[in-house]
C-alpha cells in the first residue's frame, strides 16, 4: 500500500492501481472512490499505517497510545471524570501499587495526558483537556 495525494494536497491510500485510475481510501473518512492516475502523484517515505491513523483524532490516538488495557484506561477515565486527585487518594481508592501508578502516571505525562495538581492541598495529578477530550471521543460524546 502507498500514500498518494492528489492536486489539492489530500492524501489518500492507494488500494488498487489500473491503467487509466486507481482506487483509493480516504483515511479521514474511510471513503473509497476511483482517482485518474493523472490526478494524484505517490508520496514517498511515509509509512501508509500512519496515514490510515491520521482519520483517528489526535486526542483518542494519544489516549490508545498510552493506555494498554482496561486499568491503565480506567486510571486516566478516574482522573479526566473526578481529578484533579492526590497521590494518597489513587493509592487508597485504587487496586495499584505505587510502582505501578508512577509508571502509568509517567506514561500519561509523558503523552501529554496528565499533569502535576494540586488536591486537597497535597500533590497529585489531573487530566489535560486533550485526555478529557479524548475520552469524551471514545464514549462517544
Amino acid at each position: 500500500m502507498q500514500i498518494v495525494r492528489d492536486d489539492e494536497g489530500r492524501q489518500y491510500l492507494l488500494l488498487k492501481r489500473s491503467s487509466e485510475s486507481s482506487r483509493v481510501r480516504d483515511p479521514e473518512t474511510g471513503n473509497e472512490r476511483y482517482l485518474p492516475n493523472d490526478a494524484f502523484e505517490v508520496v514517498d517515505g511515509e509509512s501508509p499505517l500512519v496515514a490510515a491513523a491520521s482519520g483517528v483524532p489526535e486526542s483518542v490516538r494519544r489516549v490508545l497510545s498510552a493506555t494498554h488495557g482496561d486499568r491503565s484506561l480506567g486510571l486516566l477515565v478516574e482522573l479526566a471524570d473526578g481529578g484533579p486527585l492526590s497521590i494518597i487518594e489513587l493509592l487508597d481508592s485504587y487496586d495499584l501499587c505505587e510502582s505501578d501508578l508512577h509508571g502509568q502516571i509517567t506514561e500519561f505525562r509523558t503523552a501529554g495526558l496528565v499533569e502535576e495538581a494540586q488536591s486537597y492541598g497535597e500533590r497529585g495529578y489531573d487530566a489535560t483537556e486533550l485526555a478529557r477530550d479524548g475520552v469524551a471521543k471514545l464514549r462517544g460524546e
